[in-house]
């Protein structure tokens, strides 16, 4: 697995690093709930608040439109790090949607509802591209994909300087997909009712930089290609980076803990 834990060169880097992400953890609205001495709450606010979830993006009129499900009423806040923000209401269903007005680098945003007094953080962070493509970064775990595959394959490919790497691969739903690592067979396993498929690599035996050969197939479908595993920069100008990579879109990022992940962006 992946360590979400901080690999600066030194303390004061580690120090930046943790209040980056701080700082991107606040502007998504994630202080912790209010209360009032001596109200009562309903039963709706007592309860569990569910995190809001994104399931969907599309090309809009006015731009790039994500959509997902929260509590019916949730007021949405979806956030850059910079504190940019942008705002919506789940309907009576718990649907909604918010259009994000165009841009020319891939950015990164934290989501959040409240109902009441309570609120709930999305899991992850929300990466969204010009061109459409989408996903959730997870620190320590695969990316999950948002945007629709084109076909079934590698969709994913999470690693870090300690040597962990997460493969993420589309399929049909509960079909069986085999990966292959430079040629040796790593893992074999079934795709979720979503059609979703991942796998862990790098522990015991971290998986060392240079370029691999990953390798996805099963019933009807095939999917390879080379990628060129490396630590990623400092990031000194903001808590993302991204380029362009024969393999894919290449973003790397920080965690919640500090610590810095790599994400491609396959197809």
């Amino acid at each position: 697995m992946i360590s979400a834990k901080p690999h600066s060169a030194g303390k004061a880097a580690a120090a930046l690093a943790i209040a980056i992400a701080a700082l991107v953890l606040n502007a998504c609205g994630a202080e912790p709930p209010k209360t009032t001495q001596g109200s009562e709450a309903t039963p709706q606010e007592a309860g569990y608040l569910a995190p809001p979830r994104v399931d969907g993006v599309r090309r809009g009129p006015g731009g790039m439109v994500l959509s997902g499900a929260a509590t019916p009423g949730g007021k949405l806040r979806l956030a850059t790090p910079a504190g940019q923000a942008m705002s919506a209401t789940a309907d009576r269903q718990g649907r909604w949607a918010i259009t994000l007005p165009a841009a020319a680098e891939p950015r990164l945003f934290g989501l959040s509802v409240t109902v009441g007094d309570r609120q709930a953080q999305a899991e992850g962070y929300i990466l969204v591209t010009p061109e459409g493509q989408a996903a959730l970064l997870r620190a320590g775990a695969g990316a999950q994909r948002i945007d629709p595959p084109a076909r079934p394959g590698l969709r994913a490919i999470d690693f870090d300087r300690g040597g962990g790497l997460e493969v993420s691969a589309a399929a049909a739903p509960g079909a069986t997909v085999i990966l292959r690592l430079d040629g040796r067979q790593v893992a074999e396993g079934r795709a979720d009712a979503k059609g979703r498929y991942g796998v862990s690599l790098g522990s015991p035996t971290p998986i060392r930089p240079g370029t691999h050969e990953v390798q996805v197939y099963g019933d009807g479908f095939s999917d390879q290609l080379a990628v060129k595993l490396s630590p990623a920069a400092p990031l000194a100008d903001g808590p993302v980076h991204s380029q362009l990579t024969p393999a894919g879109l290449r973003v790397d990022w920080m965690t919640p803990g500090g610590g810095e992940q790599s994400t491609l962006l396959i197809h």
